[in-house]
């Protein structure tokens, strides 16, 4: 399969009222522009696509992303119908990422995610917590210990996804408490959470904010 039929599950579906429940579009048009409105060329959630699409892709930086969004520039836009001179830089990449609000972000796609499943979040039965830390992140604190960047995700096996993830600093946040934001957004009753023994303490599940979700 080409890229223009891969690609085509996030554009714009075969009728209006699919779009406006489903296409990842109109979940990325929600998220607020934090640029200042003068001088804007590039709409938000086209820069926004054009990272998912490009990351799926492979890019692992903002040059790849420039280049992913100039070798398809013409494909997207014309798809779209976006009249749009030129792609958009690495550098205009930089400027949007360094405004973007990160969690209307994660949440839009976590929104994105659920709508795709038949019954949404309710046709859940398991959701596994997994903690990782991202790659690259390590950096020795003045004590001699370790400091990093890690990433709580809620996977469900079952259909092989993503539901829910967020990211902290260690020192400023604890995969505990991401973890409990995490189940306090979702509707989770009747749901088995599956997760490590770090989250095995009483003072957890007392203090839970999330709507009934098991434990284990």
């Amino acid at each position: 399969m080409g890229f223009v039929g891969w690609y085509r599950p996030f554009l714009v579906p075969e009728t209006a009222s699919a779009a406006t429940d489903l296409d990842l579009i109109s979940f990325l048009k929600a998220i607020p522009d934090a640029r200042m409105r003068r001088g804007v060329r590039i709409p938000a959630w086209y820069l926004l696509l054009v990272a998912v699409l490009g990351i799926l892709s492979g890019c692992e930086s903002l040059r790849d992303l420039e280049r992913f969004a100039r070798r398809h520039h013409g494909v997207l836009t014309e798809a779209l119908g976006l009249e749009l001179r030129r792609p958009p830089s690495d550098s205009a990449f930089r400027y949007f990422f360094l405004q973007v609000d990160v969690a209307a972000l994660c949440a839009a796609i976590r929104d994105w995610t659920i709508a795709q499943i038949p019954g949404g979040a309710a046709d859940l039965d398991q959701l596994v917590c997994d903690g990782k830390t991202l790659r690259g992140s390590i950096e020795t604190t003045p004590a001699g210990g370790s400091a990093f960047i890690a990433q709580v995700t809620l996977y469900s096996a079952a259909l092989g996804v993503a539901i829910s993830q967020a990211c902290y600093a260690t020192g400023a946040n604890h995969e505990r408490a991401v973890l409990k934001q995490l189940l306090g957004e979702l509707d989770l009753e009747g749901v088995l959470i599956q997760a490590d023994a770090l989250h095995t303490q009483k003072p957890f599940f007392n203090s839970s904010p999330s709507r009934g979700p098991t434990s284990s």
